[in-house]
């Protein structure tokens, strides 16, 4: 039996030229499934059907069972906000992360949900220019740096974050979702630089 080997794709695309909360694209290594050739069975892995406009997803999609299982998790993390940590520091947890990571694609996205639901853009952009030098007020900097200690080496994160956290006013219920968070995209960052790389916004 031969192999199949994929062809790997080349972009022309500009790169980013730094963090932002604007529209980064994102370009993918690989052929993503074409949509005409979208079955069932991939839109179930999709979960929502609008994401097949996505390369990332599409290309996630060639393991549909995967992609729900991941998708699943996701939306849980993030959407499943009714108790626990609110959605905008969830949001920033993840953009912390993403900024350690160098991720410019997740920290940009998870940007704009933080500013949205915090109502404040100054601490978002201060994260993004200044990662963890940015001084964001004892809450946020509590959270930014237990999210790197966890993103960095995850055994780094341990007993001072937690005290500190604590300090800062963070219950049981809202570490745990720190946690999952920044987790989940310490997971994405390396998924997404590995399978892709990041556009600069149209007009940068």
């Amino acid at each position: 039996m031969t192999a199949t080997i994929a062809e790997v794709l080349h972009h022309e695309a500009e790169h980013p030229h730094a963090f932002t909360r604007g529209e980064v694209g994102w370009l993918p290594w690989l052929e993503p499934v074409a949509i005409d050739e979208l079955t069932p069975r991939h839109y179930q892995g999709l979960v929502d059907r609008a994401r097949d406009q996505s390369d990332y997803f599409r290309l996630l999609a060639r393991d549909p069972e995967i992609l729900r299982a991941r998708t699943l998790v996701d939306k849980d993390i993030f959407y499943n906000a009714k108790d626990g940590l609110p959605r905008a520091e969830r949001e920033l947890a993840a953009a912390a992360a993403s900024r350690v990571n160098g991720c410019v694609f997740c920290a940009s996205v998870h940007a704009r949900f933080a500013a949205h639901f915090l109502k404040d853009t100054a601490p978002v952009d201060a994260l993004l220019a200044d990662g963890l030098l940015a001084d964001l007020g004892p809450r946020l900097n509590a959270l930014v740096e237990a999210a790197a200690a966890l993103t960095v080496v995850p055994t780094r994160f341990g007993t001072a974050e937690v005290t500190a956290l604590r300090d800062a006013g963070f219950t049981t219920d809202e570490i745990v979702d720190i946690v999952h968070s920044t987790a989940f995209f310490n997971w994405a960052n390396r998924l997404m630089l590995s399978i892709g790389r990041p556009a600069a916004p149209a007009g940068e």
